[in-house]
């Protein structure tokens, strides 16, 4: 799609077009849904809908934001996700007009109700790599105080909504294992540098000690 976004060869064109083709074939073709090869046409269709001229046909990931709030008593914040079923921290997609902390502010009141004061960026985290999100993203996310409000969970998009220890976390929960011990360090006071998802080695390939 970003080839597409500046060539300005036709040739160029069909081939890239003949790329997409194949990657829909590949994604329809690995789904567990059982969807017939037939509809790698929808996919390609909607692939090229989203193309756009220059710059913003260049595709990268979404930005989301992430919100690790402490209380007084050492307790993080989670949520149920009504879309998922699983706990995690309050997040959302970025807005334009909002600089990512006051999305993180307006974000964590939507979705429980707590007032927030943003206090440090603590990582900055690949969606796809934790298993978060089929859609590529990275996610910023902050550690917050709460300063105010009362647990009130979104009747949309949260199930339910609680504050928890580091020995009474609920299940089940996404990534845990990855951003656990960095967001419960700084709910404890200590300063780390940023957590960032490390460099692979060649870097288009998955980690293999990972998988």
């Amino acid at each position: 799609m970003t080839g597409l976004g500046f060539t300005e060869s036709q040739y160029e064109k069909e081939r890239f077009e003949e790329v997409l083709k194949v990657a829909s074939d590949i994604k329809v073709a690995a789904a567990e849904s059982g969807i017939e090869i037939e509809d790698s046409v929808g996919h390609v269709e909607e692939w090229m809908g989203r193309v756009g001229k220059g710059v913003p046909g260049y595709v990268t990931p979404k930005v989301a934001v992430g919100a690790a709030v402490g209380n007084d008593k050492g307790e993080l914040l989670l949520i149920q996700r009504s879309d998922s079923g699983v706990w995690l921290y309050p997040t959302g997609w970025c807005d334009v007009g909002y600089s990512a902390a006051e999305v993180v502010v307006k974000e964590v009141e939507e979705e429980t109700g707590i007032e927030v004061e943003p206090v440090r960026l603590i990582a900055v985290l690949d969606g796809l790599r934790l298993g978060m999100t089929r859609y590529p993203l990275y996610s910023l996310l902050f550690y917050c105080r709460a300063v105010g409000g009362s647990l009130n969970p979104h009747p949309l998009e949260v199930t339910d909504v609680g504050w928890f220890t580091e020995d009474t976390l609920p299940a089940p929960m996404v990534g845990i294992e990855r951003w656990g011990d960095h967001v419960f360090s700084a709910l404890r006071g200590e300063v780390r540098d940023v957590l960032y998802d490390s460099v692979r080695a060649p870097i288009w390939r998955e980690d293999e000690e990972a998988t």
